[in-house]
């Protein structure tokens, strides 16, 4: 009877889930269980002339960490076959990769298009630092494809939103600008954060090049910075390959490890706050004093239908405005217990920040109000605590306006 093979051992047969425990994986002769720590910033030859052929690429093998790294190339090798993608590189930080995917792109001359609902450092970069490097940008309402549309040029490169944005949570049809920076040659790069590899694929829905901060859900426990850029193979190992090597935005070995145990647990963990992030959406969007909600798994959301169309799950980011003023949204974060303020997120505890005044305070007022950035809106990225005590947490802070 002839031998079979079984079909699993080929990661493009196993699900995300699968993938996210085993993929990447490479183990050394001693047959370890977790993957090797490979904490090394150089790596020796046997002879001279190897030296020459490996620098030369006419063998195979690591130089030094801040080009290629074992542990490294499994972090790497696991995000690119969770994402569906055909290579990955992977960064100091999430805004390591922005800047990296973006430089990797364009030259001086060329244009970019960009949603204005950004980031604070994403928009720096697009806004502030690629204009230094003579390559112009155009900020549009991403709400809309067509706005988009009307924005390309004849130079435009590259195309970049995030979507649910920080922290309003609006949405961009992703497979309706692909499409336009498609027809116009652009690529087109997508920040994938707030939705996280579990609930959105947007090489599926048109993305050249997809960004994480790592540091977020990836890692998920508040211990290591890390950004990862997953996509064609052909703009992963050619100009964001050269970039990284050339100018030295590398993961270190030791935050990899950390990203590869990370996203071992990395759905059940968002599976877990998203159900979280619904009970509290549900139950500030029937609170006298909150104003309004902003979450993508909400039918109160403008875009809800939109979410449902590109999204499996609205994750566990969200954003309300309470009713009154700075100072009412300041006392509900104050008073809060379990809830902890801080400008991180996709961290197994819950977090809560006061946009206007963190992490978007370097935009000008009248950018924040048309970003739908209000003095009373708090932004809120639910963890793993117990859905009940998270609901009288927040009863308990509102109560005190």
């Amino acid at each position: 009877m002839a031998t079979k093979t079984n079909p699993l051992l080929d990661p493009k047969n196993q699900s995300p889930a699968s993938r996210a425990v085993h993929g990447g994986t490479e183990r050394s002769h001693h047959g370890e269980t977790s993957e090797a720590l490979y904490l090394s910033s150089g790596f020796t030859y046997a002879t001279s002339e190897e030296a020459r052929m490996r620098f030369k690429g006419e063998t195979e093998g690591h130089i030094y960490s801040r080009f290629s790294n074992p542990t490294v190339e499994m972090f790497q090798n696991r995000m690119a076959g969770l994402e569906g993608a055909d290579a990955a590189r992977g960064t100091a930080t999430g805004m390591a990769a922005v800047t990296t995917a973006l430089m990797s792109l364009v030259q001086a001359g060329d244009h970019v298009v960009a949603s204005r609902a950004l980031f604070g450092g994403c928009r720096y970069v697009v806004e502030d630092f690629l204009p230094r490097w003579g390559v112009s940008s155009t900020l549009v309402d991403g709400r809309d494809p067509k706005n988009f549309e009307a924005a390309m040029r004849d130079n435009t490169k590259a195309v970049f939103v995030e979507s649910p944005t920080n922290p309003t949570i609006e949405l961009v049809d992703l497979e309706a600008v692909g499409k336009i920076a498609k027809a116009h040659g652009a690529k087109f790069v997508v920040d994938n954060v707030f939705a996280t590899p579990i609930y959105q694929s947007p090489l599926e829905l048109g993305a050249d090049l997809v960004v994480y901060s790592a540091t977020k859900h990836i890692d998920g426990q508040g211990r290591c910075l890390g950004g990862v850029i997953v996509g064609d193979k052909e703009l992963i190992e050619g100009d964001v390959h050269t970039i990284i090597r050339q100018t030295g935005p590398s993961i270190s070995p030791f935050n990899a490890w950390v990203m590869l145990k990370g996203l071992e647990t990395l759905g059940l963990r968002v599976e877990k706050m998203t159900q979280n992030a619904r009970a509290v959406a549900d139950m500030l969007a029937n609170h006298p004093k909150v104003e309004r909600v902003y979450y993508a798994g909400h039918p109160s959301h403008p875009q809800y239908e939109l979410a449902q169309k590109q999204m499996s799950g609205g994750s566990n980011m969200l954003a309300f405005d309470v009713k009154g003023k700075q100072a009412d949204a300041y006392t509900v974060a104050d008073h809060l217990a379990l809830i902890k303020i801080s400008n991180n997120l996709g961290d197994a505890k819950s977090i809560i920040t006061h946009p206007a005044t963190t992490t978007h305070q370097r935009l000008e007022e009248e950018d924040r109000a048309e970003l739908g950035i209000s003095e009373k809106l708090l932004r809120l990225s639910v963890g793993l605590e117990a859905e009940g005590d998270l609901l009288s947490d927040l009863q308990f802070a509102l109560d005190q306006i």
